[in-house]
Formats: C-alpha cells, sequence, structure tokens
C-alpha cells in the first residue's frame, strides 16, 4: 500500500510531495476509522518496548526525528503511525523562510536525501501557542529542537537559544540543541568547545530553576573528527545535560550510485539516509565507548530496515529517530522494528 502512496508522491519534488501528503492526512485523520485502521497496522503496544529515561517513559525507542514536523502541526497525526516520539523544529526565536527553493532534493538510487532547508519555521511564539492548542488531544512525548536565526551572529547566538527555551518550556517534553546544521552559515561554529560549552551551561542554569526540569539534549554533526567528539563528551559530561542525538545531516558525498553530475548539480545541503548510516552508527558507538559518565544516546542516521535500527541498538543508543528512512520505507516499518525488538526481549527471557 505504501509503496503506491510513494509512487504517487514521487511525482512531485520532494516539498510539494510534503505539503502534499501534509494536506491529505490532516483531512484524512478527522475520520475516526481512519485513525482506528492506522493504530491498528502500524501500532504496538508492549511493555517489552518501553524505554524510560529522564522520567520520561517512552512506549517504545522509535521517534521521528526534527525537519519533518518543522511547525508542530503534523505530530497528533504520527502518533498514530507508532512513533512514542515526535521532535517538532528546528525552531527559532523569529519565523524565517529558509533558504531559496529547490533546497530538497532526492537521491532515489541511493535512498537518500539532500536538504539546505535553512530552519525553515513559524517561529517560537506561535510554534508555542500551536503546542498549547494541539497537545490537549495527544499524550506522544514531545521534543523541542531549538536553533539560531540565520541574521543572529554567533556571538549572540546564546541569546536565540535561551528565548526558544523559554518560550517553549512549558510545552514540550525535552530540548535538543542544533548547532549542527550545515545549512544556516556559520552554524556548526558552535560546535567548538568555548561556545558549546557556553550554550549548554546557560540552557542548564535556567533549566536548575525551573519546578519541573526538562532533558537537554545536542545534536551532532557526523561530519566530526575524534578530538571534536572528546572534547563534546567532556562537555556533556561538565555541564550534565542529558545526552547526544547523533547524528545530523552530512556535508560528505562519499560513496553515492547517483550520478556525479547530478550531485554537483545539486550543490551544496545536508546529506541523509543510507549513505550515512554506518558514519552516525561508528560515532554512537565511539560515543559509548569514550563516555566515563553513562548519559543517554539517541541514534538517528539511515535507519531503513529492522538491522539498522539493531545495529543502532546494539552500538549504544538508547533510542532512535527516522526521518529519511520514514519517506521511503513508509510507516510499517515502524511495526516491523518494535516486533523484532518485542521478539528478541521474549528470546531473553527464555
Amino acid at each position: 500500500m505504501y509503496s503506491f502512496f510513494r509512487f504517487f508522491l514521487f511525482l512531485f519534488s520532494p516539498e510539494k510531495a510534503h505539503k502534499l501528503s501534509s494536506i491529505l492526512l490532516k483531512l484524512i485523520i478527522k475520520f475516526p476509522f481512519v485513525k482506528n485502521f492506522l493504530k491498528k497496522y502500524f501500532c504496538t503496544h508492549s511493555p517489552l518496548t518501553e524505554v524510560n529515561i529522564a522520567n520520561l517513559k517512552f512506549s517504545n525507542p522509535i521517534g521521528l526525528a526534527a525537519g519533518f514536523d518543522k511547525n508542530a502541526d503534523l505530530f497528533p497525526i504520527f502518533q498514530h503511525f507508532g512513533f512514542s516520539f515526535i521532535e517538532i523544529g528546528t525552531v527559532t526565536p523569529k519565523p524565517q523562510n529558509g533558504n531559496e527553493k529547490p533546497r530538497l532534493f532526492r537521491l532515489v538510487k541511493d535512498k537518500a536525501l539532500i536538504n539546505r532547508m535553512g530552519f525553515n519555521n513559524d517561529g517560537a511564539k506561535i510554534i508555542a501557542q500551536r503546542l498549547k492548542k494541539l497537545k490537549k488531544n495527544s499524550n506522544i512525548i514531545i521534543g523541542g529542537n531549538i536553533g539560531k536565526n540565520k541574521v543572529t551572529e554567533n556571538e549572540n547566538a546564546l541569546n536565540d537559544y535561551l528565548i526558544c527555551f523559554e518560550e517553549l518550556f512549558p510545552f514540550v517534553d525535552y530540548f535538543v540543541v542544533n548547532v549542527s546544521s550545515p545549512n544556516t552559515p556559520n552554524l556548526r561554529q558552535l560546535q567548538d568547545k568555548e561556545p558549546l560549552k557556553n550554550i549548554l551551561s546557560e540552557l542548564m542554569k535556567k533549566n536548575e530553576i525551573k519546578k519541573d526540569k526538562k532533558p537537554i539534549f545536542l545534536k551532532i554533526a557526523p561530519d566530526l573528527n575524534t578530538e571534536q567528539l572528546d572534547d563534546i563528551i567532556e562537555i556533556i559530561e561538565e555541564t550534565k545535560i542529558q545526552g547526544i542525538v547523533a547524528t545530523n545531516t552530512s556535508i560528505q558525498r562519499n560513496n553515492l550510485i547517483t550520478e556525479k553530475e547530478i550531485i554537483d548539480s545539486i550543490g551544496n545541503g545536508g546529506l541523509s539516509g543510507k549513505p550515512i548510516r554506518l558514519m552516525s552508527t561508528e560515532i554512537i558507538r565511539y560515543i559509548k565507548n569514550k563516555q566515563k559518565k553513562p548519559f543517554t544516546i539517541i541514534g538517528v542516521g539511515g535507519i531503513h530496515c529492522v538491522e539498522d535500527a539493531l545495529e543502532k541498538l546494539d552500538a549504544g543508543a538508547d533510542l532512535i529517530q527516522l526521518y529519511t528512512g520514514f519517506i521511503y520505507e513508509g510507516p510499517a516499518l515502524i511495526k516491523k522494528i518494535n516486533l523484532e525488538l518485542i521478539k528478541k526481549k521474549e528470546n531473553e527471557r527464555v
């Protein structure tokens, strides 16, 4: 069924397909029988898949990564596809249109995407109000992925993160600090030791004075070297944030099947999907082995089948997220992963 739906959507440009599918989903989800159908065929309910992290109870370890539900208007729908958590955003203080179109490209032969969206979103205030309204009818865990506006200079970036933190705080269950997107000029410079330590420390100070503290994660690039990863591990252990989301999209273009002429014509952007699976997994494994004090790892990057998911979990991820794999493989992938996890747990009991 999904293969037909995907064939239809792939007749359109990626961004138009996303908009079209969002409109269709918002229309059909209004019918109770559609919700019942989705729950029956895509959702699993078993205590064997539950994960408890930072006082949050995840019904299973599979979430939807940031970038799909940028403006927090789709999560009430996606809870019926079997996800246990949805990460909205990236959210910036002020609304922004993002980069010029076209800015999202499919590499079908590689089961990959290249995007240079540029944090297009409605802004923190509007998104916070939308969360306030829609979350009443949803029990899914919501993560708030936060970033800085394109016009904000790096020396003033901290204030952007603090604004988003305060605006979204009452309505999200955890935060992800995005300093790793390749599509906002100079953003990745904030992954350097001193600016990163400053941003995370100040966010933690704000968090500590809250009555109901929220877990804070850091999303990192897959292109970091071991020295940079060591610095980040040290900062996480020092600032005591909850952990890492590994990884964002990559600026590399290695081992692609798609013709070089097509890749060159696309230009800049972050690569996601199957080609970055191993990069992401190896970073997860490195972090898991190097951490002195255990912290949470959310694994994302190139999960297109059950084996990819298990690879991330075996490497050290506590939770995993889908994005490109969800687009190419459909919601049945979520159930397949959960059923395999149940099977593994049952075998361990024998």
